[in-house]
């Protein structure tokens, strides 16, 4: 292409114009390519169809497409029964309500018995923490021939915060994902508790060390689970990037925040061999792990062919393989969901599955793409269909990416880590309060009692099954 010498903006003059004109086909479409570059990046436009990776929040509002159309009416079906909140237990104050007029006409009321009952709970106006002087008395033990005294279990050792503060802060924070600014600003103003955001996360530092076993429970359970999902997402730590891993199951989830994206990451939690199935999609660094089954992501895999087609422009030769694939995925997970593993078509059903398999990667594909994904199936070739042999595996890796949602929302509001401390408490406080909602327990009771329990006794209790 040719360089032009001139200013291809607004301050354009039709004698330029003229001359570009002039100078010949290959002008005129150099620089109408360079108007519409500088249009689309004045727009926005390059950020969002640079990369189909590019992220939501980059792409300006007014060009994101409008929503699909939802299949069916959100909410319940007509004519289910109806819920509501269920009558208060206790009532602490009682209050009654007559009105002097008619609110409507002004005029007088006659007085009537009829009556009727309505329920309000709020949280009261003026919450005062409450402050309690602790009288700890020394004696002298003549055996060991120096002074002791009794630890108070309601706060951590030289804190002046209770642990019911400490559980409700982490919990805003690294349960929820509120920001620190926020926590304070929560404790600050409504509950009128005075903290500053120093003094706060050198507490949260304290309370990793307090429930580190736990931690450590939670990587040996997810070690002894029969299915494990896997994933790993960007991290930012003091600047530099990290990856937070993510192992799952229905019961447990385990967050990890490493340097590494490889198998050395990996071989930090998986110590010893894996015995169950690990559920992962296809990064490289899964291979290493050395485990009693594997499932690939088959969701991973359609997502892939809808990019090629989208960015890549393959071949004719793409439509073929591309339809292929497609239908052999569609009829494994059909097979799983219509046809039960007790019964006798199932057997050659799956047997002809594996033999479609092995036909479309022995095809001499032509297209580069096709190659490419060829590759891939013949690497993963024992893992597409390990759910159909196992009733509890899915076909599917969206249990793990449920559970690292969590953790790209607090990534969004905080920010990510400025320290290596702070990382590893990020990692922990998340897996264990993510842990106890997946188990249905009260997270600030719990982690408060815990602490309670450890100080008086100096033994961490057992993680709550």
């Amino acid at each position: 292409m040719p360089t032009l010498d001139v200013c291809l903006g607004p301050t354009l003059t039709a004698d330029e114009a003229a001359d570009i004109y002039a100078r010949g086909r290959e002008a005129v479409i150099f620089a109408l390519l360079e108007l519409a570059k500088g249009w689309g990046e004045a727009q926005g436009l390059r950020a969002a169809v640079s990369s189909p990776a590019t992220p939501s929040g980059m792409t300006p509002v007014y060009l994101k497409p409008a929503a699909k159309t939802r299949r069916k009416r959100p909410g319940r079906k007509a004519g289910h029964e109806g819920t509501r909140r269920a009558a208060p237990e206790r009532i602490d104050r009682r209050l009654e309500h007559r009105a002097k007029c008619c609110p409507d006409c002004g005029g007088a009321l006659k007085r009537c018995a009829t009556s009727r009952l309505r329920w309000t709970e709020d949280i009261p106006e003026g919450i005062t923490p409450i402050v309690t002087e602790h009288t700890i008395h020394r004696d002298w033990c003549s055996r060991c021939r120096k002074p002791v005294e009794p630890q108070v279990p309601d706060a951590l050792p030289g804190s002046t915060l209770g642990n019911q503060v400490l559980a409700l802060s982490a919990w805003l924070h690294y349960g929820l994902g509120n920001t620190l600014q926020q926590v304070v600003e929560v404790f600050n103003y409504h509950l009128h508790f005075q903290l500053t955001k120093g003094g706060l996360v050198q507490q949260w530092y304290r309370l990793q060390a307090v429930l580190y076993p736990w931690y450590e429970q939670i990587r040996q359970q997810a070690l002894r689970a029969a299915v494990l999902h896997g994933d790993e997402t960007g991290w930012r730590v003091n600047g530099k990037t990290h990856w937070l891993w993510c192992f799952t199951d229905p019961r447990l989830t385990y967050y990890m925040i490493d340097r590494r994206r490889g198998s050395p990451a990996l071989a930090k939690f998986f110590r010893d061999e894996f015995a169950g199935t690990l559920v992962t999609d296809f990064w490289g660094a899964y291979n290493a792990v050395v485990c009693g089954a594997r499932q690939t992501c088959l969701v991973h895999l359609l997502r892939d062919l809808e990019h090629v087609e989208q960015y890549k422009h393959p071949t004719a030769q793409w439509s073929e393989f591309a339809k292929k694939l497609r239908r052999l995925l569609g009829d494994a997970i059909r097979l799983s969901q219509r046809v039960e593993r007790h019964e006798a078509a199932f057997v050659p059903r799956r047997e002809r599955l594996h033999a479609r398999l092995t036909e479309l990667i022995e095809t001499p594909w032509k297209d580069s793409q096709a190659r490419r994904l060829v590759k891939r199936l013949r690497r993963h070739q024992n893992d597409l269909f390990t759910f159909l042999d196992h009733p509890d595996v899915p076909f599917d890796n969206n249990h793990a990416e449920r559970a690292i949602r969590p953790a790209v929302i607090i990534r969004k509001n905080s920010y990510c880590n400025r320290s290596e401390r702070g990382a590893d408490t990020q990692a922990l406080l998340m897996s264990i309060y993510r842990t106890l909602k997946q188990r249905g327990h009260d997270p600030i009771t719990i982690i408060s009692n815990a602490i309670a329990t450890c100080l008086s006794t100096g033994q961490l209790p057992p993680l709550p099954t």
